[in-house]
């Protein structure tokens, strides 16, 4: 039985929860991309793969993961001794409720028109919005969970991320990528990456759940010995299995290999593996991760010592200052065509008499966009047609995840990818893994931090509604927990295609080895702040990470820093943009005539 002092304020219950819908899937669809764009960037994953994966990932990130930094959103921020002072719950059902709306309302317009925007500034702005509204005051000092160690943390989380990623990618970058025979020191180390990668997730799992204690009261032997028997267990695994697979696949030039012919291991090794549900033996064994969706690559060849020490197969000819290049397909010989291609002013002419080089071309036509497939083909049926309706039917669902947002059409971007170093794609394939991972890991970690950012207004003023008094202090329901993890995924399914294509490559030129440093990067910093309890930014961790890793091709020209300033902008505006919203709204319901 719902008190009878918080009984009649179930209106502000009703547009609380509507606002935290939409508050989720804003969130959803502007801080999810974040956590995948460099893996659609790069190919590794597409668009309609990572809506699955989203929903699951951001749903276990959240449940499993979200209760801390929950209650610093709801307790931290401004001072709750104002509501219980005043003996009315409802005015902080409605201080509560007006934030969510500020918030939802941002997140909203900012994700419409591409602004990748920190959530957790939008949130934190309308609750310092409505706590200047309700001279509630605001803990400005420097304690746990205060707006000082919030907005600290968005200017260390990015430098911090920026260091992660750049380390990490310059291990990957000197140690494979820049060898003599890159591929064979691919093939020697890549095992350790997918035991490394897995053994700092099983770290954060450990030291993360809800119920962990304080890594001092758990034991640094007992975590270590976690981490050790997942590193050299996930090493054995990728030695028997990953090993004969990426042989078939990547020597052996079996195009009909797919993932799931991983637990095969040894019997790859046959002649004639037993091969369930194989692919087209036509098809293409390794994908070029520099090829644009027209089949354009605008990357700079190898290093130089590469091209020395490469096989006939794999030589390029540099032209010119080395922008423009007759480039060669590193596995098969074919000429990788661009015609008439400019970059930086110099004009790229290729052979154009390879009869398979066109066919290739064909091939990689741009894909149509959901209209183009959905609407065009039964636009002109009647309304009496089933198929027609099929046809809106299957764009509304799909609209979201069938977009092609990695191709561009700008000779400002073409030129600063043509300053990225380009690697043999035999060796940026192993990464994808790899990138998988780290990507579901950044996921992980979005949906652990960032799902407080809509949740936390919510649960106050559910909970507050329910006992009829103050109850920010009360844990958070593993239910609203349950329904935000799905609204994050779903808010990316539907609306993230926005912010994709405002990150990756409108940044730099990415790739299996990029996105992999980058999203790993991130994630350690997201999953660190995250046990400290301290709500930041994974856009400004993921952006902090794309410069470090793009600042390893050592030329600042391959940073797209217009892009960059758009999206600092966004941050700048966020956080009085939604104060301003949440406190004028609060300060109009407050002042309110009434009989």
């Amino acid at each position: 039985m719902v008190p009878a002092i918080t009984a009649r304020y179930d209106w502000i219950l009703a547009i609380t929860t509507i606002a935290f819908v939409f508050s989720a899937f804003g969130n959803g669809a502007n801080d999810v991309a974040n956590s995948y764009a460099t893996s659609v960037a790069a190919q590794t994953l597409t668009m309609p793969q990572v809506g699955f994966l989203s929903i699951i990932t951001e749903f276990v990130g959240a449940v499993a993961l979200g209760a801390r930094v929950t209650d610093t959103i709801k307790n931290g921020i401004i001072n709750i001794d104002r509501f219980q002072a005043a003996a009315n719950p409802g005015t902080l059902m409605l201080a509560m409720g007006c934030a969510e709306v500020g918030s939802a309302t941002w997140l909203m317009f900012a994700t419409r028109w591409g602004l990748p925007v920190s959530t957790t500034q939008t949130v934190v702005g309308a609750l310092v919005g409505v706590g200047l509204a309700t001279r509630a005051g605001v803990t400005w000092g420097w304690e746990s969970g205060s707006v000082s160690q919030v907005a600290a943390s968005w200017v260390i989380a990015p430098l911090i991320a920026c260091a992660f990623s750049a380390i990490i990618f310059g291990t990957v970058k000197y140690a494979v990528l820049e060898r003599a025979d890159s591929f064979k020191w691919g093939m020697r180390l890549i095992p350790w990456y997918f035991a490394l990668t897995a053994s700092i997730l099983a770290l954060f799992i450990v030291v993360e759940a809800p119920t962990a204690p304080s890594l001092e009261e758990f034991g640094a032997g007992n975590a270590a010995g976690i981490v050790l028997g997942v590193f050299f267990g996930v090493l054995l695994i990728s030695y028997v299995f990953f090993i004969p697979f990426l042989k078939r696949k990547l020597v052996h030039k079996d195009a009909r290999l797919r993932i799931w012919h991983v637990p095969l291991g040894p019997l790859l090794m046959r002649e004639n593996p037993p091969l369930y549900f194989a692919g087209k033996a036509d098809g293409e064994y390794v994908t070029n991760y520099y090829a644009d969706a027209y089949g354009e690559v605008r990357a700079k060849g190898q290093e130089l010592r590469q091209r020395k020490a490469g096989a006939g197969s794999d030589e390029e000819a540099a032209i010119g200052d080395g922008v423009g290049e007759i480039q060669k397909n590193d596995m098969t010989g074919d000429s990788v065509l661009t015609n008439a291609a400019k970059v930086n002013g110099v004009e790229e002419k290729t052979d154009t008499s390879d009869d398979a080089v066109a066919d290739a071309q064909l091939s990689r036509k741009r894909r149509p966009e959901p209209y183009e497939r959905f609407i065009a083909p039964v636009k002109e049926l009647s309304w009496v047609n089933p198929q027609k309706y099929w046809g809106y039917f299957k764009f509304g669902m799909l609209q979201g995840v069938t977009r092609d947002v990695i191709t561009h059409d700008s000779d400002r971007l073409r030129a600063i990818h043509a300053r990225a170093n380009r690697y043999d794609v035999r060796v940026e394939h192993m990464w994808t893994y790899c990138q998988v991972i780290s990507a579901m890991m950044m996921s992980i970690a979005h949906g652990s931090n960032d799902v407080a950012n809509a949740v936390g207004p919510w649960s106050a003023v559910y909970q507050t509604y329910r006992e009829g008094a103050i109850a920010t202090k009360s844990g958070t329901p593993i239910w609203m927990l349950i329904v935000a993890g799905l609204l994050l995924g779903l808010g990316f399914w539907f609306y993230g295609y926005h912010i994709m294509r405002a990150m990756g490559n409108k940044i730099t030129q990415m790739s299996p080895t990029r996105g992999f440093a980058t999203e790993l990067g991130a994630a350690v910093t997201v999953l660190l702040a995250s046990r400290l309890g301290l709500p930041v930014s994974t856009t400004q961790c993921l952006t902090g990470a794309l410069i470090g890793t793009a600042l390893m091709n050592y030329d600042v020209k391959a940073v797209n820093w217009r892009q960059l300033g758009f999206i600092f902008m966004g941050w700048v505006v966020t956080l009085p943009a939604a104060g301003l919203m949440a406190g004028l709204l609060c300060v109009m319901a407050l002042n309110t005539p009434h009989f």
